[in-house]
């Protein structure tokens, strides 16, 4: 942990900066327990209620998570992340999968002329862990490395907005990408073509192929999309 003893002055908000600090770093991820106000009383060299305050604070901003009897836990790792999974959480499945299309296909455009050698290798190791999970009929795991392969594809556009977009997105992708396999009993929806598109640089083809990949994924709720 990296907190450090904190300042007389101004002491919540720099206690909440810190907080946030620690959340957005990675040193508590998503879905973690906090410590416990006493020791982070302690750590930051402040009284509790200040402590209170500031976890008070970064839990109405949707960071944070009081879960009674049981303690603090990350839920979002910024605010816009949080008010992401607030809206979200009561969205109809079509309107997420028409958004996921539209952040999917820019960045296949823009992955295929920006991608570098490791982007293209990051790639092929998601698909790779993805096809295999989805022949070992392995539902969690094949849900995470489908995601992990439109991350890869989203980190290969090299533009920051759109990647921490695509971040604070991601849980709910979570979801969408587990009802549409069920939608689609399992069948596969080839992801070969968009990692190959990226490879060559071929920015039209990685645009097509990944359209394609959404359409058969919409069409399956019942909305069919026409192919761009």
């Amino acid at each position: 942990m990296t907190l450090r003893t904190a300042q007389r002055s101004s002491l919540v908000d720099q206690v909440i900066d810190q907080l946030r600090s620690e959340i957005a770093g990675g040193g508590w991820p998503v879905g973690a327990k906090i410590p416990p106000e006493p020791v982070l009383s302690e750590t930051l060299g402040v009284g509790r209620n200040t402590v209170r305050e500031a976890v008070r604070a970064l839990t109405h901003a949707g960071l944070l998570e009081s879960r009674q009897g049981d303690g603090t836990y990350v839920r979002a790792t910024s605010e816009l992340s949080g008010a992401v999974r607030r809206r979200l959480a009561t969205a109809e499945l079509i309107d997420i999968l028409e958004v996921r299309r539209g952040l999917e296909v820019e960045a296949a455009r823009l992955a295929a002329a920006r991608r570098t050698d490791a982007d293209v290798a990051a790639i092929a190791v998601a698909l790779a862990r993805r096809d295999a999970a989805l022949a070992d009929g392995d539902h969690a795991t094949f849900v995470e490395a489908d995601l992990s392969f439109h991350t890869a594809v989203v980190e290969a556009t090299h533009n920051r907005v759109l990647t921490d977009l695509y971040h604070d997105f991601s849980a709910a992708l979570r979801a969408s990408i587990g009802a549409a396999q069920t939608l689609l009993r399992h069948a596969d929806v080839p992801h070969g073509p968009i990692a190959a598109a990226i490879e060559a640089g071929d920015a039209e083809a990685a645009t097509l192929a990944t359209h394609a990949c959404l359409d058969q994924i919409l069409a399956s709720t019942g909305h069919p999309e026409p192919t761009a």
